[in-house]
């Protein structure tokens, strides 16, 4: 059925590298529900719902596509729907999942057409390696911030952290085994390392299981979105059309972007053609919708996704396992919360994995300007912005830019004009991201 053979992995290799993934990825189980109860949403609504979409999402990736990339809740479009959406529209959370459910039926509309899978072939590969390199950069700096290796700075924004404080000398010491186990050549290294640095953890009292062990999944407020005509009345009695056109651009080209780094990352690509598109694009889609319906913002393909990859992962197995291991983990939410605590644990695969991704760089063509520019801009703002759909919006308006201005018009797929003019409208009328 995952075609192991085909994709030169086995049974053992994809089950390590679900494990890797989920690890990699289960903080947004407790984030999430953080971020959106700043919205006002109860928390345990918003744990199943992040639970439910995520396996919803990642179930389909795994049967439909047969592609290791999981599907969950997207970081920054909770922040955005919690800060902006309720807050400065002045809205309470129903009317605004109205606007997510929505974006969410669109999105379905649209990769159920030729129109998403057009856009990855009609992304240039300068801008494709930009786009894998930016990933990679932007989950290390989150690894290296979340731990406190880099810390604020009121001048110079970021600075080295206290390399005296717990977390730090946690982080350093699991970036250490996992780089020592990676030089071996030891297979599922970045697994491996977690579990060590889970251990220490746990024996230097960084790690503890206060809050019990189990707990029964609930959803205090039930299906809070449920009708699609209410939804649109909801939208156009609020005017909260720029608020879905905000949802439906970011989501689509975070997941796009993601996407492609990932499956680059682990040989997937053929080409600029990615294979499966339509059914692995339809999977955020839904689960998009469905989180909606409960309770949670768009989800979005996880570039923690990569670190599965890195463990060995090609198949649907890989996904597979992160959707069995998400439906453990809503019964198990204190341990999880306990796990997903700790940065430290993590932040190394988050680091290395981001070293690895980097690679892309060398295949940007960088005697060519109007190339490599680019390319660079996406790479260097997905860091500094905290956002992959930043760093994807800047390189998709300088691209054409460049190449206009250098006589090449004709080179650029019109679909690449007509997301310039749609995300410079975003970012400069609408707020960005």
């Amino acid at each position: 059925m995952f075609k192991l053979k085909e994709h030169g992995t086995n049974v053992k290799t994809e089950i390590i590298a679900g494990l890797t993934t989920f690890l990699t990825m289960v903080y947004i189980v407790v984030v999430n529900p953080i971020i959106l109860s700043e919205a006002g949403v109860p928390f345990d609504q918003v744990f199943t719902a992040t639970v439910v979409a995520t396996i919803i999402g990642t179930l389909w990736m795994a049967l439909s596509a047969n592609y290791p990339i999981a599907i969950a809740p997207g970081m920054g479009m909770n922040a955005y729907f919690a800060y902006t959406v309720v807050g400065a529209e002045k809205v309470n959370y129903e009317i605004a999942f109205s606007a997510v459910f929505l974006a969410g039926i669109l999105f379905i509309i649209l990769s159920l057409t030729p129109f998403r899978k057009q856009i990855i072939e009609a992304i240039p590969s300068n801008l494709k390696n930009g786009i894998t390199a930016g990933i990679g950069l932007f989950i290390a700096f989150i690894g290296l911030r979340l731990t406190g290796l880099i810390t604020d700075h009121p001048q110079n924004l970021v600075t080295l952290g206290d390399l005296h404080s717990p977390s730090v000398v946690l982080a350093l010491v699991g970036l250490a085994i996992t780089l020592i186990l990676m030089s071996l050549n030891v297979h599922g290294a970045l697994f491996i390392g977690m579990i060590c640095t889970g251990i220490i953890a746990f024996f230097t009292g960084q790690l503890s299981f206060d809050q019990g062990i189990v707990s029964i999944p609930k959803l205090p407020e039930g299906i809070i979105i449920a009708n699609p005509i209410d939804a649109i009345g909801d939208v156009i009695q609020h005017g909260l059309f720029a608020v879905v056109f905000s949802f439906l651009l970011v989501t689509i080209f975070d997941t796009t972007g993601t996407m492609i780094g990932v499956a680059k990352q682990a040989g997937l690509m053929k080409g600029d053609e990615m294979p499966n598109a339509r059914k692995a694009l339809l999977a955020d889609s839904i689960a998009a919708t469905a989180g909606a319906m409960l309770g949670t913002t768009p989800t979005s393909a996880y570039i923690e996704s990569s670190s599965g990859v890195a463990a060995g992962g090609r198949t649907g197995l890989t996904t597979l396992t992160v959707a069995v291991l998400f439906g453990v983990a809503a019964f198990f939410s204190p341990i999880v919360a306990a796990v997903s605590g700790i940065s430290a644990i993590t932040a190394p695969a988050l680091i290395i994995v981001g070293s690895l991704m980097m690679g892309s760089i060398a295949e940007i063509n960088w005697k060519e300007i109007d190339e490599a520019f680019p390319a660079f801009l996406v790479i260097l703002s997905m860091p500094l912005t905290s956002s992959i759909a930043t760093g994807i919006a800047l390189g998709f308006i300088s691209y054409p830019l460049m190449k206009v201005m250098k006589g090449k018009w004709k080179e650029v797929h019109p679909f690449l004009y007509i997301f310039a003019v749609l995300f410079f409208i975003q970012l400069f009328f609408l707020g960005g991201h």
